[in-house]
C-alpha cells in the first residue's frame, strides 16, 4: 500500500480528534470532579468512545492507525512500504500535536502547556509494552480472527480496561506520548518522561508482531484489505 493525500488527512485528523478526546475530556473531568478515580473513569470513557467513532469514521481510508506502533506492525507486516509507514507517522505526531493544542485552547488554557507530570518510574515504563503489547494484539487478532467490522470496539474496549489495568493508563501510542507532553493536565506527561514511553511503546510493538505471527502464522500481504 502507498501513501495518498486522503489517507494522509485521515490519520492527521483521526489522530488529532484522538487526542483532543484523551486531553479534552481529561480537562473537563478535572474540572467536573476533585475524585481522582471518577477523572480516570470519565476519562477511559471519553476516550474510549471517542477512538471507536474516528476508527469507523476513517479506518476505510488509512486504516484508522492513529499510532505509529500500529504503522510500524503494518510495515514489519509488509503492508506498507517505508516510505508510506514514515509518512503515517508525520501526520500521526502532527495531528497529535495540534489535537492537544486545541484542546488547550478550547479550555482557555495556552496552546502549549508543558507538563510537569513526573511519569519515569520503571513500573510505568513496563507497563506501556505491556499496554502497547495488548493493543497490538488485540487488532491483529481480530482482524485475523475474520472480524474486521469488529475491530473499533474491541480497540476502544481495550483502551477502556487498559486505562485501569496499567499503572501508566495505557498510553500504547508514540504520537499520544510527544502530544500529552505539551499539556499541564490530567493526561499529561512531562518532556522528560516521554522518550522511554516511546522506546518502551515500540518495544511492545515488535514483540507483538513476533508474537501475532507465532499465534498467526498467515500470509500478512494477504492481509493488507483488512489492516488494522
Amino acid at each position: 500500500m502507498k501513501a495518498n493525500t486522503s489517507a494522509l488527512i485521515a490519520e492527521f485528523v483521526g489522530t488529532g480528534f484522538l487526542l483532543a478526546g484523551v486531553v479534552g475530556s481529561g480537562i473537563m473531568a478535572e474540572q467536573l470532579s476533585d475524585d481522582v478515580g471518577l477523572q480516570l473513569l470519565q476519562n477511559a470513557f471519553a476516550t474510549a468512545g471517542v477512538l471507536v467513532a474516528l476508527i469507523l469514521a476513517f479506518g476505510a481510508v488509512s486504516g484508522a492507525h492513529f499510532n505509529p506502533a500500529v504503522t510500524l506492525a503494518a510495515r514489519l507486516f509488509g503492508q506498507l512500504d517505508t516510505p508510506t509507514a514514515l509518512a503515517y507517522v508525520v501526520a500521526q505526531i502532527s495531528g497529535g500535536i495540534v489535537g492537544v493544542m486545541t484542546a488547550n485552547l478550547m479550555f482557555d488554557l495556552d496552546a502549549i502547556h508543558w507538563s510537569t507530570k513526573d511519569r519515569s518510574s520503571a513500573n510505568l515504563v513496563f507497563a506501556e509494552v505491556i499496554a502497547t503489547l495488548g493493543l497490538l494484539l488485540v487488532i491483529h487478532g481480530v482482524v485475523r480472527s475474520g472480524r474486521a467490522d469488529a475491530a473499533p470496539y474491541a480497540v476502544g474496549g481495550y483502551i477502556a480496561g487498559a486505562y485501569y489495568f496499567t499503572s501508566s493508563t495505557s498510553f500504547a501510542n508514540p504520537a499520544v506520548s510527544v502530544a500529552r507532553t505539551m499539556s499541564d493536565t490530567f493526561a499529561g506527561i512531562e518532556p522528560s518522561s516521554a522518550p522511554a514511553f516511546i522506546a518502551a511503546q515500540i518495544v511492545g510493538a515488535v514483540v507483538a508482531v513476533a508474537l501475532i505471527r507465532a499465534i498467526y502464522p498467515t500470509d500478512e500481504t494477504e492481509l493488507a484489505a483488512n489492516r488494522p
